[in-house]
């Protein structure tokens, strides 16, 4: 096994899948990088909704959202336990970015092909060095189509709406289950049918459906795949 050498991970997947959890985890173990790029859609999403490019019926001012990307600063920051926090602009917008509003129209922005092109891009650079566990929808499709490891995750839709509504009602948002499962499926719908780098399976990506794993589970999981990668080196 040649454990010097640094490889690219790409985890995709639906809403809710998992993704992160499963990402951030190992990068920590392994020593690698996390980007979260599910962050930098809702970090634009949330610019666009403060500056009024976003209507009552979720409809965005595609062009002038488009003018506005490079003035746009996303950024990450390692918080004191550890964890790691999207920030836009400098400032620290977390929790903000993962309300469910944001979510209701996170996906209709990442439809925008400026937008795909621009983070696209800014997630490219992040991966020049290797070394680096990235999360999203197209990864290893679109981002890293040579990344030495590809995943790809899925679970019920309703198994996936009961995790995201379980992670809102903890922050303290009144949602109901069913308007979280309508998101859910929306969101699927829209990331597959989009034309512009739509959510789908990179043809040597590994499926893993982790609907019914615990989280010590999923962590042994990619960590044999991460391990299994490198001794193919």
């Amino acid at each position: 096994m040649n454990t010097d050498k640094k490889i690219i991970i790409a985890l995709d997947g639906f809403s809710s899948s998992g993704k992160s959890t499963m990402a951030k985890a190992l990068a920590r173990r392994i020593g690698y990088r996390y980007v979260d790029t599910g962050a930098m859609y809702r970090a634009v999403t949330l610019w666009a909704m403060e500056h009024s490019l976003v209507d009552t019926g979720g409809n965005v001012n595609a062009e002038a959202l488009a003018e506005a990307l490079p003035s746009i600063e996303i950024g990450f920051t390692i918080m004191p336990d550890g964890t790691q926090h999207t920030t836009l602009g400098g400032a620290d917008v977390e929790r903000r970015i993962r309300s469910m509003e944001v979510s209701s129209n996170v996906s209709a922005v990442a439809a925008i092909p400026a937008v795909r092109h621009a983070l696209v891009a800014m997630q490219q650079a992040f991966g020049k060095e290797k070394g680096i566990v990235m999360d999203g929808r197209d990864i290893g499709t679109t981002v890293f189509p040579d990344a030495e490891l590809k995943i790809f995750l899925n679970a019920s839709a309703q198994t996936r709406a009961r995790r995201r509504w379980n992670e809102l009602r903890a922050k303290g948002e009144e949602v109901t289950f069913e308007e979280v499962l309508e998101n859910v499926e929306k969101r699927d719908n829209i990331d597959r049918t989009r034309r512009e780098s739509p959510l789908r399976r990179a043809d040597d990506a590994i499926d893993l459906d982790n609907s019914s794993m615990t989280i010590e589970e999923q962590d042994r999981w990619l960590t044999d795949r991460f391990n299994e990668t490198l001794a193919r080196l």
